[in-house]
């Protein structure tokens, strides 16, 4: 099972928000094909051009902001963008 893997079912579970990291919530959201762009400061904007939704995402130390992991995961069951 890959690294890409292992993170997204992670999220999918649910079970981590408050201990997820940043650089494994920019790891799902790349590998799904979201596009990063730096809005300045530490704020990244995550898009794709087949999703209305536009994700706004800080880290909070090195650690993902629970309330943003859980965007993401409803993003990804939304559209179906789990590839397991």
């Amino acid at each position: 099972m890959s690294k890409f893997e292992k993170v997204l079912l992670k999220i999918l579970s649910g079970s981590s928000d408050n201990n997820f990291s940043y650089l494994e919530l920019r790891l799902i959201l790349l590998n799904l094909g979201f596009t990063e762009r730096s809005s300045g400061g530490s704020h990244r904007i995550f898009f794709r051009n087949d999703i209305t939704e536009i994700l706004n995402i800080q880290p909070n130390g090195s650690k993902a902001k629970p309330y943003q992991v859980k965007q993401v995961r409803n993003i990804i069951l939304k559209y179906n963008l789990s590839k397991l």
